[in-house]
This record gives C-alpha cells, sequence and structure tokens, in this order.
C-alpha cells in the first residue's frame, strides 16, 4: 500500500471513529441527563445535544490554535453544561476557558503538568484548592485529561464542574476522545496535503531535461530563419514552465490544464514538424470541471515520448473531453507504436521514467477521488495507446486554486490554433 493510500485508508477510519465517538458521547451524556432530570426535560437535553454535535464542524481540523480552542470550549461548554471547560497546548499553556471559576486556572497549573508528564487523567477536588469564596464558588471538581497522539501530549482538556465522583469523570474522559479524534483528522489533514505537494513536486522534476534543451534548441534554430515563430514559442515555452512551476498548485480547471496541454503540444510540433499532428475535441460544459493540477499532461506527454517520436514517420495525439452529465471523461490516445497488453500491470505499478503518468496519476486519482475513479488502459503492440479517465464534476472542497502569476493575454496577437502545427482541429 502506497503512502497515499495508507493516509486515505486512515482517514476512512478516522471518519468511522468520528462517528464512534459521537454516539459514545452522546450515549454518556444522556446517562449523565437522566441523572439530573426527568421526563421530557431528558429528551430535550439529549434533542439539543445530538443538534449540537451533529452541527459541530471539525474546529480542530487545520490545527490547534487559540480561535480553534475558543470554539471547542464554547461549543463543549453548551453541550455538557458544566462550570467551565479549558483548553492548553502541549506544553500546558492555556488557550481557552469558557465559563466560570476561570480564578482557579492558577491552581491546576501543577495538575496539568503533572497530567502531561505521567500522560494520564487528574482530579482535582475543590477542597484541595485555595478558595475565597467557599460558599459560593461553583466548582467541586476540575478533571485534566491529556490528549495523546502517538504517544505525544498534543493538547490538554480541562472539564470543571459543581459535581464530585466517578461522573464528571466519564463526561470528561467521552468528551476527550471527540477532541482527540479531532486533532488527529487535523494531521491526517496535513499529511494529506504535504502528500499531494510531493506528488506535483515529483510530477515537475519528471519534466524531461530533454524536452527543456529540445524546446530551446527549437527556438535557438528558428531565430535567424522565422524570428516571429521563435519568439511565439519562446512565449510558449515561458509560459508552459510559470504553469508548471506556479506557487499554487493542487486543482485547477479542465480549461487551464488543456490550454497548457496545447503549450506543450506547440512546442514539441515546431521541433517533430509533419510527423506530429494533434487533434483536441473539448466539449465547452466540461472546461470548468476542476481536476488535479498536471493531471492530463504526463498521459500527453508519454503519447509523444513514447508513442509517437518511435514510430517511423510520425502519427497523431488525440486529445477529448467530452461532457457525461454528472462526470467528464477525458482521454488521450495515440497512434504511435503502443505496447503488450501483459505488460500493462507492470507499467502502472512502475516507478521508472518510462510511461510516468499512470503511476502518479491513478495514486493522485484514488487520493482525490477515493477508489471510484481509475485509469483505464487500451493498447496493443503496432496500435497505439488510448488512456481514458472519468472525473465528477463536482467533488466537496475541491476547488481551483488561484495561481500567483497572470498570463498577460494583451500581448502581441498570437497564431490561430490552426495555424499552430500540421494537421491541428480544434472542436466541440
Amino acid at each position: 500500500m502506497d503512502a497515499v493510500s495508507s493516509v486515505l485508508t486512515t482517514q476512512t477510519v478516522v471518519a468511522f471513529g468520528v462517528g464512534a465517538c459521537l454516539v459514545g458521547l452522546v450515549t454518556v451524556f444522556v446517562v449523565l441527563i437522566r441523572r439530573r432530570n426527568s421526563g421530557g426535560a431528558v429528551d430535550d437535553a439529549v434533542l439539543d445535544a445530538v443538534r449540537l454535535m451533529a452541527d459541530s464542524p471539525l474546529e480542530l481540523r487545520r490545527g490547534l490554535n487559540q480561535d480553534a480552542a475558543d470554539k471547542i470550549t464554547s461549543r463543549l461548554l453548551k453541550l455538557l453544561r458544566c462550570v467551565a471547560i479549558g483548553v492548553t497546548d502541549r506544553e500546558g499553556t492555556l488557550l481557552s476557558w469558557d465559563g466560570e471559576a476561570n480564578d482557579h486556572y492558577v491552581d491546576l497549573v501543577d495538575p496539568i503538568g503533572t497530567a502531561i508528564r505521567k500522560k494520564r487523567h487528574e482530579v482535582v477536588s475543590h477542597n484541595k484548592v485555595p478558595c475565597n469564596h467557599r460558599g459560593t464558588c461553583r466548582m467541586r471538581t476540575a478533571v485534566i485529561v491529556p490528549l495523546i497522539i502517538e504517544d505525544a501530549t498534543e493538547a490538554v482538556l480541562i472539564v470543571v464542574d459543581r459535581t464530585r465522583g466517578r461522573r464528571i469523570v466519564t463526561m470528561a474522559e467521552a468528551v476527550s476522545k471527540f477532541v482527540r479524534t479531532q486533532l488527529v483528522a487535523a494531521r491526517l489533514e496535513e499529511a494529506r496535503h504535504e502528500l499531494q505537494q510531493a506528488e506535483i513536486k515529483a510530477l515537475r522534476a519528471q519534466i524531461s531535461p530533454h524536452f527543456v534543451y529540445n524546446a530551446l534548441n527549437t527556438v535557438s534554430s528558428l531565430i535567424r530563419t522565422d524570428p516571429e515563430e521563435a519568439r511565439e514559442l519562446l512565449q510558449d515555452f515561458a509560459d508552459f514552465t510559470r504553469y508548471c512551476f506556479r506557487a499554487e498548485g493542487t486543482y485547477t480547471t479542465l480549461s487551464d490544464e488543456l490550454r497548457n496541454i496545447d503549450r506543450y503540444l506547440t512546442i514539441e510540433g515546431a521541433r517533430y514538424g509533419n510527423r506530429l499532428n494533434v487533434r483536441l475535441k473539448i466539449a465547452p460544459e466540461v472546461q470548468s470541471v476542476v481536476v488535479p493540477f498536471l493531471l492530463i499532461q504526463p498521459l500527453v506527454e508519454n503519447a509523444v515520448k513514447h508513442g509517437i517520436s518511435k514510430k517511423p514517420g510520425g502519427g497523431t495525439v488525440t486529445v477529448v473531453a467530452q461532457d457525461l452529465g454528472s462526470e467528464a471523461e477525458i482521454s488521450v490516445e495515440d497512434d504511435g507504436v503502443g505496447m503488450d497488453p501483459a505488460l500493462l500491470e507492470g507499467m502502472r505499478d512502475s516507478r521508472s521514467s518510462a510511461h510516468i503518468g499512470l503511476t502518479g496519476i491513478n495514486r493522485r486519482m484514488h487520493q482525490v477521488y477515493r477508489d471510484q475513479y481509475s485509469l483505464m488502459v487500451e493498447t496493443a503492440p503496432g496500435a497505439g495507446m488510448k488512456v481514458t479517465m472519468r472525473v465528477p464534476k463536482f467533488v466537496r472542497a475541491v476547488r481551483p486554486d488561484m495561481p500567483g502569476y497572470s498570463v498577460d493575454e494583451s500581448a502581441a496577437p498570437r497564431r490561430g490554433p490552426a495555424q499552430a502545427r500540421s494537421g491541428v482541429a480544434l472542436g466541440s
């Protein structure tokens, strides 16, 4: 199992964990309420608890900070109807305190340090701390629970209540499990983002140095014979590299991805001349579909590098994007040398430079779309290769990044698509 799949599997486990914690928390809350109330008040309180937890976003999904701590303490105070809720960081520094008895926080500093050091909960009775308001102070017990992730304390939860006994300890431990699960989810979100960036860095590193060298060599050879063509190719090359190495790079629109593919094919077309023909057929309805950055370009590069360039006389690369209702289907096909289908499975798993797109693209598709979407590859010796993918038009939380650059559209007029390469046809 690769690292991305492992992260996704763990995220599924965390999702079930959140649900299990929710059920357990509500169950504990029901028991506590039944001891405090009776009749319809119990049902109303339970309903309020369920609504609060169901509407609760993962406040800590971006990590633990003061703003997230303020949200979680406020929500837990309403849910538990206790005296106060506090949250500290991993070193015991208070991030948020909501409720009463905040003057007793200084009396809890040492027990908080003990809970962090010994990695176990601490129970502090009001009778054991100094207090100038013995008759009116609402604190009776404070339970301090370290939130331990991977054998290290990530934060500390403090629950202060007006009751004594096992009941308050059970309540504190129940809510701590829910908060701990959110912290685990935050770590997984951070790991997932790091893996996405690592995948993109790997794809950028796979942009062939030979392509860069050949592109610049082609431009150089045209400077004297056709300076206008050389200028336009150099602009295409600049736009291509700017797009590939842009600062923001997790998701993009299909139209931007295809526009960059057209730049790549324009550069390769100038190099191969009549040996490389291109057909593009793009449905207008799918141009706004959001896809992972650099998802399709490696497939086109494979088609040129491993299909057409090795075929005497060259051939044609066809890129089609069509509307399938709730999905978009994208295919990259070449009529080059093809390959033995028996080698296909090994090619999918290979991390070699040959056919660099398939492994990374399959992995990234599973990362974003789970296991519902994969590449479909058709090939045979001498019959070329066709790679097809389907992607959903809408995925929750998947939005195009706003790159930190802009291409100057007001520059001198560029050549039309029909003039770019021999055999190019654009359509919808």
